[in-house]
């Protein structure tokens, strides 16, 4: 018999917010950030939320749930570095506007 990871869980909001959280405390990318990741939910210092609570949010840290992790990582710190350049984008127009 062949063992099949159990399917997977969509990832909430909540567990969203996790990756947000652990990219604020440590600004890094793959695979830098699961390191961080792993820390944060062993100490329990999101929510209280260890890597069981995670994992009940579309969040798991084993080996056969790795390559799904890392692309919604990827795609959450995407987001954020985006979201981070066009906030530093629109207060350099803004400055620049004040002073003309």
């Amino acid at each position: 018999m062949i063992a099949r990871p159990a399917p997977a869980r969509a990832v909430s909001a909540e567990a969203v917010e996790f990756v947000r959280f652990c990219y604020g405390r440590r600004p890094v990318g793959w695979p830098e950030l699961y390191d961080e990741m792993c820390a944060v939910a062993v100490r329990g210092l999101f929510r209280g939320w260890g890597p069981d609570e995670l994992a009940e949010h579309g969040l798991g840290f084993g080996l056969s749930e790795m390559a799904r992790l890392a692309q919604v990582v990827t795609g959450i710190v995407t987001e954020e570095r985006a979201s981070s350049t066009a906030r530093v984008g629109r207060r350099s127009r803004s400055r620049a506007a004040a002073v003309v």
